[in-house]
């Protein structure tokens, strides 16, 4: 049973609570740790300590209170403050009757051990309280029973087996490790850990215990003497294997279930690679030549481990495992992809900072600002190690820093920094940006209370991110970005329409003038166009601002504008080093302004800002700006003028502009769920081969649509030129050919003589930004966002809103390792590198703020819920591709052929503690993701199930059973084999990595019969959920089977293969789970849907 208020409590710290009460005499009736205990205070110590006040105090009892009353007072005491539990877990109470028919009089605590259940309780026979030996039988001779077992007609296995078909039994596979105890048995397995896991691992050396004295007090000069104490502590180094194989790092670290700094301890970690080398303090105790390396097994070395916090005894350790998977012959994974990343959330007055700041909010109350984990460090400073150990060949970071600008309407626009709230300063790091202390700047916009955004983030923060980010081996890009604080309900018209309030919080692409271009008394392609993109601008200087202490002073014309916002930023990285610097990104509209003359005053500013820069930043710093993916090739306005305009040329040539920056989020996929759409043919939108054909294909290259309606329909036009026969011209996806190709403006739709400034091949492509929303057909729309408080927040076309870490995953695979390939990045006969600098690619986006800090505590950051169908790379690159496990299993058990082709699936985390073969470490994949394998021509298929249609149809009358009579014989099992209620067993994903239970139960079921099934997988509750209805589903479908008989021409079909039976104009999905070839094909198969 276990205690009501205990279910928050993780179940190591109730097990720890009761081994601290170890070695108590018994005493009938007491509860006093360390004075005496009886079984019953034990448990009513532990909700003390863990729980509070007892709920009720036990009457006095006399140790044979059971035989005089034969009442079932502890029974009924349990069940009144007890919750009733099927299966015992570590930390639960579990009841004991003598004999049986005699009632319950004892009770103790469920713990673990290697050899199995173990529980702690107190009785008189061993003198106190103590640890109990194995429950399965007996324990001291008493019978033990778990209150609240359930019944069913289909359990463990059982459900297994069903789900699996007949073609194999279900076999004993790894199990949730409930307990996490740290073993040290002689020849005990060593777990293997896919993805992200907890564990607790092996200690395989440990050091004599070593005594150590503090002497305190004694003579004092002036002063009465002080008492002469003595402690005595003890303090061992031990090594703990943590998995076989190369891991990627250690994450978080618990002792005793409680998480701790990995800072408190003089750790080493060893990531179990084939070169690793003795570690010095085994080296040391065992002597040179005798310690062991123990490559091939990551491991742990805790050195000098205090004691004494842990009651003089070694804690009981976990650790959080990440451990890429390593299928032979698979393509990278997402994360050895990525090369460059972007770091937000750009916004956070300390989200940079890596002195840890705090804001003093009255006597002796103080809030931590940027310290959300339980060590003492910075978040960034965690959130980097995160990423260097996670993204192993990231080599950049584009630093975000963000400014907000105030209005849509460029002539009226400010852009200035902004602070969350100006009530406290930060210590020791005070607030000040651009010469702006917290006292005179703005506040950014509040919603339900709190801060819509984070403040710009304080100088002294960007100084400091830059020199972390460098400490780590990789470049900065300097990224200055403006954010637009607009909230709901401002008040301000909107240029693009009638309304009288601008989108709340909109994109910085629609800043445009005081009346868009198209609209009536628009001032486009006037000098008053020239005015108001000039007023954006500003006339800020680079000889404005000079380096003050930890940040720049501001001394220019008193204006917030765009121009200071760079210039102030630029001079932050001259200070710092940074290796590339961007001018802008994205001010889409903006570019598109004409001024008089066919002129584009806004690409006339930036070239004139690159040059400001270079001052500034000098020539070995690489500039230049990040154009959205529709703005970069060029400007045709859709007014039936036939224009064509190469408008960002001019900056693309200009001198002091070092490459052409792409945010790269177009579509690569056109995906429905409706059968017999356009692209049905690929069989899923995750598959790499779709995703790649629609790099330099599909929507925007060989075809486009000319209306919504026509996108709903899938009425695809071709992308052609029939003017001047050069398509590309109009193809946003091609970069090669734009690249490769003089410009040539077309006004009225008639080709220039000349071409534009541009020079073939003469300067690379920098993807400044580039992503996928981890959300259902993300790669149909790459570029919209899941955000409750914007105007500009909506779901991919055709989405059903689902989230999906696979379609991020394979969306980067397939984009990245594309433009990786020489093949399709050509060099350029002018710089002699690449088209497309892939160091360059920053994948959208990394998180200053650790995982999984961000995104579980809501309660500080609010756009903590958005992270989940996000653009985040953060605490998503370990998950590994179901393909790639797969892959990885069948090599470890040395089956180099198999099949994987067809799996599109993910696997947070997995974790085999004990040594299993390699079909019992397939189960729980193949299982929990609906998996089916076979083999054929000696190969090891795996397919899932329901990604594609019947081989054959067989009608009725036409094939035989076992040879004698025409048709098919169809089995039906007994609804009493069945159960309506259906709990599976996971371990939680983004958490702590506790043990949960998902339940699916029937409506119309009325049943105590409970079919459970555990997975030793880290899933999220929502995938555990889904994983216990589908088996259930699965289960009462697969009672209907069927045999039947097929000829030798049917050699083609085989296990795992679908059929459909056609009778009476009725037809049945079959998955054929067994061939036997005699003569006839005698075929055993299971109904599917």
């Amino acid at each position: 049973m276990k205690m009501r208020e205990l279910r928050a409590v993780p179940c190591e710290r109730v097990v720890a609570e009761a081994h601290s009460w170890i070695g108590t005499p018994y005493r009938h009736q007491a509860s006093a740790k360390g004075a005496g205990v009886d079984c019953l205070g034990l448990v009513r110590g532990l909700w003390r300590a863990l729980c509070g006040p007892e709920p009720e105090l036990p009457p006095a009892y006399s140790e044979d209170w059971a035989e005089a009353a034969h009442e079932e007072r502890l029974w009924a005491a349990a069940l009144r403050h007890l919750l009733p539990v099927a299966e015992p877990g570590a930390g639960d109470v579990l009841l004991f009757r003598m004999r049986a028919g005699s009632v319950a009089k004892h009770l103790g605590i469920s713990a673990a051990g290697r050899a199995g259940p173990t529980f702690i309780h107190a009785y008189s026979g061993h003198g106190g309280a103590a640890a109990g030996s194995a429950i399965g039988g007996s324990v001291l001779g008493l019978s033990a029973a778990v209150v609240g077992r359930a019944a069913g007609a289909v359990v463990g296995r059982a459900i297994d087996a069903r789900l699996l078909g007949q073609g194999s039994g279900a076999v004993q596979g790894p199990r949730v490790e409930r307990f996490r105890l740290t073993g040290a048995s002689e020849g005990a397995a060593v777990p293997v850990v896919w993805g992200r896991m907890r564990v607790a691992g092996q200690v395989i050396w440990a050091s004599r215990f070593q005594e150590h004295v503090r002497s305190s007090g004694g003579s004092g000069k002036g002063t009465p003497k002080a008492p002469k104490t003595r402690e005595f502590f003890y303090t061992v180094s031990l090594a703990v294997a943590l998995s076989e194989g190369a891991i990627a790092r250690v994450g978080r670290i618990w002792a005793d279930g409680v998480e701790i700094a990995a800072e408190d301890l003089n750790l080493r970690v060893y990531p179990g690679d084939e070169d690793q080398l003795p570690d010095p303090k085994i080296a040391a105790v065992e002597g040179a030549g005798n310690a062991p390396a123990f490559r091939g097994v990551a491991y742990v070395v805790i050195e000098d481990l205090d004691l004494t916090p842990f009651g003089t005894r070694v804690p009981q350790f976990s650790f959080e495992v990440i451990r890429p998977a390593r299928g032979a012959g698979l393509e990278p994974s997402a994360a050895e992809r990525v090369r460059a990343v972007a770091l937000i959330p750009g916004s956070g007055e300390y989200a940079l900072a890596t002195t840890p700041v705090h804001f003093r909010m009255g006597p002796g109350l103080n809030r931590l600002a940027n310290v959300n984990t339980v060590g003492p460090r910075a978040d960034i400073e965690e959130a980097l190690d995160q990423l260097a150990g996670e993204v192993p060949n990231c080599r950049s970071v584009a630093l975000v820093v963000s400014w907000f600008g105030d209005d849509l309407r460029a002539g009226a626009c400010r852009v200035l920094p902004k602070v969350e709230q100006r009530e406290a300063d930060g210590r020791p790091m005070r607030w000040r940006v651009s010469g702006v202390d917290r006292d005179a700047a703005e506040a950014v916009s509040r919603m339900e209370g709190r801060p819509a955004f984070g403040g710009t983030p304080a100088d002294a923060s960007v100084l400091e991110a830059i020199a972390a980010v460098k400490e780590r081996g990789m470049g900065v890009v300097c990224y200055p970005f403006l954010m637009m604080d607009i909230p709901a309900g401002n008040g301000l018209p909107d240029p693009w329409t009638e309304a009288e309030d601008q989108p709340a919080y909109p994109w910085r692409g629609r800043i445009t003038t005081e009346l868009a271009p198209g609209r009536e008394g628009s001032p486009d392609g006037t000098a008053a166009a020239v005015a108001e993109v000039a007023a954006f601008f500003g006339q800020a200087g680079p000889g404005d601002f000079s380096l003050d202490g930890d940040g720049v002073r501001y001394t220019g014309p008193e204006e917030f504008s765009y121009r200071r916002m760079v210039l102030h930023q630029a001079h932050l990285a001259a200070a710092a080093g940074v290796e590339a610097f961007i001018i802008g990104s994205e001010l889409r509209s903006l570019t598109q302004v004409r001024g008089p003359g066919k002129s584009f005053p806004a690409v006339v500013q930036l070239r004139a800002l690159a040059a400001d820069c270079r001052a500034i930043l000098g020539p070995n710093v690489k500039i230049g700006y990040a154009a959205d993916w529709s703005e970069y090739f060029g400007y045709q306005p859709q007014d039936g003028s036939g224009d064509v305009f190469f408008h960002l040329d001019p900056l693309w040539a200009d001198a002091a502009v070092d490459f052409v920056g792409i945010d790269n989020y177009m579509p690569l996929a056109d995906w429905r769920d409706r059968e017999g759409h356009a692209d049905a043919a690929w069989g899923s939108v995750h598959d790499l081969g779709y995703l790649r054909s629609n790099i330099e294909g599909g929507e925007g290259f060989d075809w486009f649509y000319d209306s919504e309606e026509a996108r709903t329909a899938q009425r695809r036009r071709p992308v052609e030129d029939g003017a001047y026969g050069e398509p590309w011209v109009f193809r946003f996806k091609d970069i090669r050919a734009w690249w490769a190709n003089a410009h040539y403006d077309r006004v009225g739709g008639v080709r220039a003589a000349e071409p534009t400034a541009w020079v073939p091949q003469s300067k690379p492509v920098w993807f400044t930004e580039l992503g996928c929303p981890a959300v259902d057909k993300g790669a149909n729309q790459p570029n919209v966002f899941v955000d409750p408080k914007s105007a500009e927040s909506a779901l991919p076309r055709f989405s059903d809103g689902r989230r999906d870490d696979l379609m991020q995953l394979q969306y980067l695979r397939a984009l990245l390792g594309y433009w990786e390939d020489p093949e399709n990045n050509p060099v350029s006969e002018v710089y002699g590198g690449p088209m497309i600098d892939m160091g360059r690619a920053h994948v959208w986006a990394w998180d200053a703020r650790p995982w999984p800090a961000f995104p579980n505590a809501r309660e500080i950051w609010a756009d903590g819920a958005n992270h989940a169908r996000g653009h985040w790379l953060t605490g998503r690159l370990t998950v590994q591709t179901l393909d790639a496990v797969i892959a990885d299993v069948c090599a470890r058990s040395g089956v180099a052929e198999c099949d994987v082709a067809g799996l599109h699936g993910i696997v947070r985390g997995y974790a085999a503690a004990e040594v299993a073969s390699g079909r019992a470490l397939l189960q729980p994949l193949l299982l929990a993701h609906a998996v089916d394998a076979s083999e054929r021509e000696g190969r090891i298929r795996f397919r899932a199930r329901g990604d594609a249609g019947p081989e054959a149809v067989l009608e009725d009358g036409r094939f035989a059973v076992d040879g004698e009579a025409d048709g098919l014989e169809a089995v039906r099992e007994a609804a009493a084999e069945l159960s309506g209620r259906v709990r599976v067993g996971f371990t939680e994903a983004e958490a702590d990595f506790e043990a949960r239970v998902a339940e699916a139960v029937l409506p119309d079921e009325e049943t105590v019969g409970v079919a459970q099934s555990d997975l030793p997988l880290a899933l999220t509750p929502g995938e555990g959920r889904a994983v216990a209805e589908r088996f259930l589903a699965e289960a009462r479908v697969a009672r209907d089977r069927a045999r039947f008989a097929l000829p030798p021409s049917t050699l083609g079909l085989g296990a795992g293969d679908l059929v459909a039976h056609r009778a009476g104009g009725v037809e049945t999905l079959y998955r054929i789970d067994r061939v036997e070839e005699a003569g006839m094909r005698r075929i055993e198969a299971v109904r599917v849907e």
